[in-house]
């Protein structure tokens, strides 16, 4: 699970982890944060996350060619383009007293979050009631609870059910045996 100074940062994140592996992740991360990031004033060799008004600066195209971010790079301007302009306040979400079911709508409305990403982010504002179900999800609830066969995001959901608003955690600190 990631977790970012900004919610925006875990948002724009969250996309980049969709339909690829963790390498290619943090490969596009890092080509955000040394593209478009400010040096850091005590060790001007790294920089920061770029803010969202320094991203919305940037075009799809040089996000997509440049940060090599592919069918990702209209949902990270989009998204940086509406939280610069102030048309939306994810940060705002971090705090809000909105029930579980209706955050998660408002996170799915965010071009590029679908359920698995609303999960995890729900997980980050400790919203506990989603899986978030990947191919790892997948991978690990399959070996562990159906003797490697085949499983649904249904299937991820009915093993935790029992543990109810919580069952994002139980998932979460779950001792999965990767081998």
């Amino acid at each position: 699970i990631l977790r970012s100074a900004t919610l925006f940062e875990d948002v724009i994140k969250t996309i980049l982890t969709t339909n690829t592996l963790w390498a290619a992740t943090k490969r596009m991360t890092a080509a955000l944060v040394n593209l478009y990031g400010d040096p850091l004033p005590a060790e001007p060799t790294r920089r920061a996350f770029p803010t969202p008004e320094q991203l919305a600066s940037v075009s799809v195209e040089a996000l997509r060619s440049d940060a090599r971010l592919g069918y990702r790079a209209p949902y990270v301007a989009t998204l940086a383009r509406e939280v610069a302009s102030g048309k939306l306040d994810v940060e705002a979400l971090k705090t809000t007293s909105l029930p579980t079911p209706e955050l998660r709508k408002r996170l799915i409305i965010i071009q590029g979050i679908g359920p698995y990403a609303a999960a995890n982010l729900l997980m980050l504002l400790a919203h506990y009631d989603y899986i978030p179900a990947d191919s790892w999800a997948a991978k690990m609830v399959s070996r562990e609870f159906f003797a490697g066969a085949p499983v649904t995001p249904a299937d991820i959901e009915k093993v935790f059910a029992p543990w109810g608003k919580w069952k994002g955690l139980a998932y979460w600190f779950w001792q999965w045996d990767e081998h």
